[in-house]
């Protein structure tokens, strides 16, 4: 995903082989084991090849194996997206220079680290959209209520079986944007076959939105999605009242980012296993409680922070001048 995602923006992409160790099976242990030495041994090439001024790691597997590589030689920063850190960027914690993080609770888990609280970064393109606008886009009324459901770049399958299930109940109160991702998408386009005309006209699928994702976000009057690291910052963009349902196999970092939302009174939480019973009864309350939705949106866009990439970007360029390199 990440290749295709900076193909269309133009940026250079490596691959650098990687996988997990934690949680893992005595039988794909050893695999995996081989596939990080193989990632140490690429990423000494992506080393030596590019000659960095400053190492940048918001996680993931392949984190581990370029920090290795990296041995202390090249200055390293850290991003921390999620409220609770993963465990490649605990292990690199050790080795980074300086730690930028989404919220004030993330400092609690690097208590001996220089950390530097900047908020999660938005892309500008996201933020240019007006409501108006938007709506004409997806050719949406101005005025009726809207529900936004996603469920990541992948999508998510009990998410998306329970609007699907869910949908003639829901299309009589609101129209429905659904951003399904690509590997549900046959299911959506044959429940879309089945519904009757007057609510297909409400219902607007998609199997996934690049350029317009910011047209969704600004349209909506409330979003049911997962609680990725996303949800920090692209909700809040947009003072957007959410009902969160964290992947439950995601270790507990979706879940921790949920209830953060929740303590402020910006989101609801909705756990995977009762979305089949409960999904259109909290919609609908929501949607039907217009002073709920109003404070649960103030709530939201107060935690907004409009200059996260910008602090960030400052940060990296002072990082990498203080080896006496000029960027």
């Amino acid at each position: 995903m990440e290749r295709e995602l900076l193909a269309r923006t133009g940026v250079t992409f490596t691959a650098i082989p990687a996988a997990g160790i934690h949680g893992v099976g005595l039988r794909r242990l050893p695999g995996n084991l081989v596939q990080l030495a193989r990632g140490y041994r690429a990423s000494r090439r992506v080393l030596w090849d590019f000659r960095p001024h400053v190492l940048f790691f918001t996680g993931g597997y392949v984190a581990g194996p370029m920090g290795m590589a990296a041995g202390g030689r090249t200055p390293i920063a850290l991003y921390v997206p999620d409220i609770e850190p993963g465990l490649a960027l605990k292990f690199l914690a050790r080795m980074a220079t300086r730690i930028f993080v989404t919220v004030e609770e993330t400092r609690a888990f690097f208590p001996k680290k220089e950390v530097q609280v900047v908020g999660y970064p938005v892309r500008k393109e996201i933020l240019a959209w007006t409501r108006d606008k938007a709506r004409q886009t997806l050719n949406l009324p101005p005025d009726a209520p809207v529900l936004l459901v996603f469920g990541g770049s992948l999508g998510a399958r009990s998410i998306n079986q329970a609007l699907l299930t869910a949908l003639p109940r829901l299309l009589r109160h609101m129209y429905v944007v659904h951003i399904s991702g690509s590997r549900d998408w046959p299911m959506v386009e044959e429940r879309l076959t089945r519904l009757a005309a007057p609510l297909r006209e409400r219902y607007r699928p998609y199997p996934y939105l690049h350029e317009t994702m910011g047209a969704a976000l600004a349209a909506a009057d409330l979003v049911v999605s997962r609680a990725g690291a996303s949800t920090l910052g692209e909700f809040p963009a947009w003072g957007l009242p959410a009902i969160l349902v964290p992947y439950p196999h995601a270790w507990r970092y979706q879940k921790v980012n949920a209830m953060y939302l929740v303590a402020r009174g910006a989101a609801v939480l909705l756990p995977d296993e009762a979305l089949p019973q409960r999904l259109a009864d909290t919609v609908l309350a929501l949607m039907q409680d217009a002073p709920r939705r109003q404070a649960m949106g103030q709530a939201m866009r107060a935690l907004f922070r409009p200059q996260a990439a910008e602090e960030m970007a400052r940060g990296l360029l002072a990082l990498a001048q203080e080896g006496g390199r000029t960027p």
